[in-house]
């Protein structure tokens, strides 16, 4: 019994801990300033994000130019601002976690 509950936890751990590092990393990034993940802030919930690109090819794409290039009308009139402490394999980790988001 002691056996299955330490796989079971580490096999939660192991699914949990990168959602909970990329998350960590927005918050890092200072993105949570502006976004949350379910709720609008400034810019648009990341549940909203995932929803809006989902089953798009070229979503990932087109959201890290987003991220690390800002982006201008796609939300509403609030421009989203370039990201410039934020580099291309960071912007797609944040990417991939916000696209995962249900």
């Amino acid at each position: 019994m002691m056996k299955r509950t330490l796989i079971a936890l580490a096999m939660t751990l192991s699914v949990a801990a990168p959602a909970m590092a990329d998350e960590a990393l927005a918050k890092s990034k200072n993105c949570m300033s502006c976004h949350a993940i379910d709720k609008k802030v400034v810019g648009p919930a990341y549940k909203d994000v995932a929803k809006k690109y989902a089953g798009q090819k070229d979503a990932e794409a087109t959201l890290i130019t987003h991220v690390t290039k800002g982006s201008k009308g796609v939300w509403g009139p609030v421009p989203m601002p370039a990201n410039t402490q934020v580099n291309d394999a960071e912007a797609k980790k944040l990417v991939d976690w916000i696209l995962s988001l249900k």
